[in-house]
């Protein structure tokens, strides 16, 4: 009888950890780079808390089935320790599926270059909605909401707003941290306060809009359509246009722009002659750090 009590608890447990997942998320902490002797041990403990803190968790509203897990990869590279505070950078990527294709796009490839937090071995990593019981638990719940947040734009116009929501809410919680990064006057328009900054002002609007009309309009039809889905594209690319020329330097714009470099000049190599030239002058104007790179887009003749 113990026996089958025991085979019962281990399945129901098992179950709700399964039940929990929403990220299918590689998780990597590096720390190459910090000099002086360098226990690994405690690198892999972190790295393994906190694969656990992602994946045994309830992040998302919905009961995601295996297949609808959100798929993404932090690495986080740390460039100083000293004692329990940590230093270094992050590197944020999220992919999703295309609708009838193996081709998973991606949605966000950037770096967030300055993350600072506590953490002494065997530490349990504690989180709430509400309150900010750690720095380093509060940095990895605010990427997680944005990977969410984009993912869900993607598929339905603004579904990403509770994730959005819960972002704004860990950067009011963190203005008062000593961690940079939480607030206006940290790193120019590139930090977390300015992320949640570019989503949740309404003068921005148009770039929920754009991760709608990109994915969900435009890529996910191309492999029935991909005349039809690439002129959608270029619509939104419009709408991403326009956000750039209400300000410059926006800190999403130009991460779209830079995740979705390659596959926009791939799409469109594919384009007429009049999306080709409209697309390239649009690139070059939000993205000029790849200015040249869309050159290759008129090179190739359909």
């Amino acid at each position: 009888m113990m026996k089958k009590i025991l085979i019962l608890t281990c399945a129901l447990l098992i179950g709700c950890m399964l039940h929990a997942q929403d990220f299918q998320c590689q998780v990597s902490v590096n720390a190459h780079q910090v000099t002086g002797g360098v226990n690994q041990q405690r690198y892999n403990d972190l790295q393994q808390k906190l694969y656990q803190f992602i994946h045994d968790r309830k992040w998302c509203q919905y009961n995601l089935k295996m297949t609808e897990r959100i798929e993404c990869a932090l690495q986080i590279n740390l460039t100083k320790v000293s004692g329990d505070v940590f230093e270094g950078t992050m590197t944020i990527l999220l992919q999703r599926p295309v609708y009838k294709a193996s081709y998973k796009t991606t949605l966000v490839n950037f770096q967030d270059k300055n993350i600072q937090f506590t953490y002494a071995e065997g530490d349990p990593l504690e989180y709430a909605d509400d309150q900010n019981l750690s720095q380093f638990t509060s940095l990895i719940a605010y990427y997680l909401n944005l990977f969410l947040a984009v993912e869900f734009d993607s598929f339905s116009p603004n579904g990403g707003s509770p994730y959005f929501s819960k972002m704004q809410s860990i950067v009011d919680l963190n203005q008062s941290s000593k961690e940079k990064g939480w607030t206006r006057a940290d790193n120019g328009q590139n930090n977390r306060y300015w992320i949640i900054e570019n989503f949740t002002n309404s003068s921005y609007s148009k770039l929920h809009d754009f991760l709608y009309q990109y994915h969900r309009l435009g890529l996910d039809v191309m492999s029935e359509s991909p005349d039809a889905g690439r002129a959608v594209i270029l619509e939104s690319l419009k709408l991403l246009q326009q956000v750039a020329q209400q300000r410059s330097n926006l800190a999403m714009v130009k991460a779209f722009a830079a995740a979705k470099c390659d596959e926009i000049i791939n799409i469109f190599k594919e384009g007429m002659p009049s999306e080709k030239t409209q697309v390239v002058n649009i690139m070059k104007q939000i993205d000029p750090t790849n200015s040249s790179r869309y050159d290759a887009i008129n090179s190739a003749s359909k």
